[in-house]
């Protein structure tokens, strides 16, 4: 006799339910990761690099080491993470500035920004305790990488009149902080339906010990420091 008919008919149809059952939840799984991915997370191929990030593990490294001397790889210094800063002010009156801001800046560096508020009131400037004056992104990996290839090769390009970036924006301590007068030179902001423009600040914080040190490593990234 086979297997099946030795089994009684109560037991096989229950069985049966159960096998029905498990595909049904397999076929949920699959959907569910699928529809996780329609709906906006970052799908990216597995083996994606930056183009920036490859460049400081091929290139950049073995420059610094060769430049200064260093014994080993964990001695050479690396971009830690990237602050964006916008300050909008005329969000404490108009919380629709604030809210264009923040969208603004996530456009920009495809991460969401968050809302900054004042510690402290300023009865000059009409700003009170907990209200919004800007808003704030930290970059970090492979967004920091793909922000600053943006920055470098499409962004700075466009500002009017460019001329290079200061040389002399260093904090003492390995850290990078420059601005631009309009946030409009990031291809991803639509000029026609952008009502305010926005100055804006960017912080390169590295894990340099001295100014030298981070300078080298940013001109290896190609920033373009004014001679």
């Amino acid at each position: 006799m086979s297997e099946s008919g030795s089994k009684n008919p109560k037991e096989a149809a229950r069985a049966d339910a159960k096998a029905a059952k498990g595909a049904k939840k397999e076929g949920k799984r699959e959907i569910n990761a699928g529809t996780k991915v329609a709906v906006g997370e970052r799908a990216k191929d597995a083996d994606y690099v930056p183009r920036f990030k490859k460049r400081y593990n091929d290139v950049i490294k073995q420059d610094l080491m060769k430049k200064f001397g260093y014994t080993n790889v964990m001695q050479v210094p690396k971009v830690n993470k990237i602050v964006l800063n916008i300050g909008a002010g005329e969000g404490s009156q108009d919380t629709k500035k604030i809210t264009a801001a923040q969208n603004d800046l996530t456009a920009i560096a495809g991460q969401k920004a968050v809302i900054t508020r004042a510690k402290k009131a300023i009865s000059t400037f009409k700003i009170t305790a907990g209200r919004p004056v800007g808003v704030k992104v930290t970059l970090r990996r492979d967004q920091m990488y793909e922000f600053m290839d943006r920055l470098i090769t499409v962004a700075l390009p466009r500002v009017r009149d460019f001329r290079g970036v200061n040389p002399k924006s260093f904090d003492g301590k390995g850290n990078y902080a420059m601005g631009l007068k309009e946030h409009i030179v990031f291809v991803e902001i639509d000029y026609d339906k952008t009502e305010t423009v926005w100055g804006m600040d960017i912080i390169v914080n590295t894990s340099a010990k001295t100014d030298e040190e981070a300078r080298a490593l940013l001109e290896g990234f190609q920033f373009p420091f004014v001679k």
